[in-house]
């Protein structure tokens, strides 16, 4: 299996470097509105969530806490595996805050339900998800019940923090990865 960081490996770009970064600006302003008079602790899911977790506390012009979680159902695949699994936890007790987890993509949703669960059972006074992409088709349509920048096809997506194989995050856009890439 051949894996770069060419842009050959890109079918289409889903959403440019300035789509992203308009909509987060709108969901920056979005969750400042709803957290007003409040301080937010921001928890990111490592890695994927990073650029989209940094520019989204940028964009809030309050105060924000900031906290990283690393969680995993995937592996080094293209597929979750359905175990969940977390490397690194909070450094922040989360009792009695306003917690807003940070999170690239949906897809079948049990990562988020897991880590949601988990963090709830520590309570904090509030929970939110701000998800950057949301796979709906996988879920049979179920929206998500947190903010979402934007909805997308069940395709195989890289770019702006999302990876295929640790490869990819560092594009500035988001693109349908081709099937060749990621398939034997």
């Amino acid at each position: 299996m051949r894996i770069t960081t060419e842009q050959n490996d890109i079918a289409r770009v889903l959403f440019s470097e300035e789509q992203i970064a308009r909509r987060v600006k709108e969901l920056g302003a979005q969750l400042m509105e709803q957290y007003a008079g409040k301080e937010p602790l921001m928890v990111c899911i490592l890695k994927g969530a990073s650029f989209f977790y940094t520019d989204l506390c940028r964009a809030m012009h309050c105060n924000v806490f900031m906290d990283f979680i690393a969680i995993s159902s995937y592996g080094a695949g293209s597929k979750s595996t359905g175990v969940v699994r977390i490397s690194k936890d909070l450094d922040t007790n989360i009792t009695g805050r306003h917690v807003v987890i940070v999170e690239d993509i949906i897809d079948s949703g049990l990562t988020l339900q897991y880590l949601t669960e988990l963090l709830s059972s520590r309570k904090p006074a509030s929970i939110q998800t701000a998800c950057l992409l949301d796979k709906r088709e996988r879920r049979g349509g179920a929206a998500h019940t947190g903010i979402t920048g934007f909805v997308i096809p069940d395709e195989f997506v890289v770019g702006y923090g999302l990876d295929y194989a640790g490869y990819y995050r560092n594009l500035p856009y988001i693109g349908v990865l081709k099937a060749e890439v990621y398939t034997d």
